[in-house]
């Protein structure tokens, strides 16, 4: 049976009912299994702010300073996580959440400028195998750890993308956009390299979107296939993936 990744960004818990429209479509697919993997951004802002902290992005990413963390893990491994688990459990799944940590990823520290931000670097003993057998389903959170034990907080994208190597599973970014757009806000339904690398220089493909653009392009690289950009807000959209139909953007190397 084939597994699918599916990444899903904060922006689902800030939309009444999204994420459990979301899970009811999941629970009526039988014929895949379903990993989870999720950001949290605008919960990471709020709990920030509280706090009193600053928040500040570079080219997409969250700079993320040694005494911001505890924040940011709340926020994601902890709240947003939970959050998903209830909206699952009310849909009729049995859902387990996690780090990336359990989920078989090891990462490492992106660039001492960025803080505690990490990229994905090995791969360790995972537990997904065996909750994907006895069909439970996992949430995994963008928080990871070293080998040391040190805490980081990774790109939502890019964990699911290294999740999706590790299982050999398909890949699909669920975002608030339909697809990628082009310069007059037209969605495109396939890219490939040298058109991604066009509309970046061009500054079409920019901010978030060219981190997710990025990622969806390596992944493509590595597990050898097209991956999939498309809208949450629209979870019937997810059905016709399922199905074979070409719907949002297809990433293709």
């Amino acid at each position: 049976m084939k597994t699918w990744v599916i990444k899903i960004g904060g922006a689902v818990l800030n939309t009444a009912d999204a994420a459990k429209a979301l899970f009811d479509v999941l629970i009526s697919q039988q014929q895949a299994n379903f990993v989870i993997v999720h950001g949290g951004g605008a919960l990471v802002d709020a709990w920030l702010m509280d706090a009193g902290f600053a928040s500040a992005k570079h080219q997409g990413l969250r700079i993320s300073p040694k005494e911001q963390m505890p924040y940011i893990v709340g926020a994601l491994a902890g709240c947003a996580n939970k959050q998903l688990m209830s909206q699952a459990i009310a849909s009729g799944h049995k859902p387990v959440g996690m780090s990336l940590y359990e989920a078989g990823v090891v990462v490492k520290q992106k660039l001492k400028a960025l803080g505690q931000v990490g990229q994905c670097c090995d791969s360790i003993d995972s537990i997904l195998p065996s909750l994907i057998e006895q069909g439970r389903l996992p949430l995994v959170s963008s928080i990871g750890f070293d080998e040391e034990g040190l805490w980081y907080n990774v790109n939502a994208d890019e964990a699911a993308a290294a999740i999706a190597k590790e299982l050999d599973a398909e890949l699909i970014f669920m975002t608030d956009v339909e697809a990628v757009l082009d310069a007059n806000k037209q969605p495109l339904h396939q890219l490939n390299t040298q058109q991604i690398d066009a509309l970046i220089l061009q500054g079409v493909i920019q901010g978030g979107m060219e981190v997710k653009v990025k990622t969806s392009l390596l992944a493509a690289q590595h597990l050898r296939r097209g991956v999939y950009i498309s809208s949450w807000l629209k979870p019937e959209n997810l059905v016709a993936l399922l199905q074979g139909e070409h719907v949002g953007t297809k990433i293709t190397p």
